[in-house]
């Protein structure tokens, strides 16, 4: 089970991600699984440029709740961004970088999280929230 931080910091990268269009958001709660981190938030992109305008609203989006990544790995160049806010890990890909790691697949084990529980409007979450 998420506690409220990391259930915050979880909502606000998924809103974001939603905002800037990103689709196949997933998130995952890895609390039981595994011990370096609460939950994954894996999303993808149509675009390297999408990718960086994605990985840069959740940035921001975070900025604002005075959360900054603790590391953050590749670029558009890679395909794949990743952002570590400690209890939270967000993956941001292109599709077929995504479809080439399959994490989804990796941590199956872990419970999925819906829409409503990421507070994301069902109407207008993409394929996967």
């Amino acid at each position: 089970m998420l506690d409220t931080d990391t259930r915050e910091i979880l909502c606000a990268a998924a809103s974001s991600a939603q905002d800037k269009k990103a689709f196949e958001l997933t998130a995952l709660d890895v609390s039981d699984v595994t011990s370096f981190t609460d939950a994954f938030l894996l999303c993808s992109t149509s675009s390297k440029r999408h990718l960086d305008a994605v990985a840069d609203g959740i940035q921001r989006a975070l900025r604002q709740k005075k959360r900054r990544p603790l590391h953050t790995e590749g670029n558009a160049g890679s395909s794949w961004v990743l952002l570590d806010y400690g209890d939270v890990i967000v993956h941001v890909f292109t599709e077929e970088r995504r479809s080439y790691y399959k994490l989804e697949s990796l941590w199956g084990d872990a419970p999925r999280l819906t829409s409503s529980d990421l507070g994301l409007d069902p109407d207008e979450a993409p394929t996967g929230a």
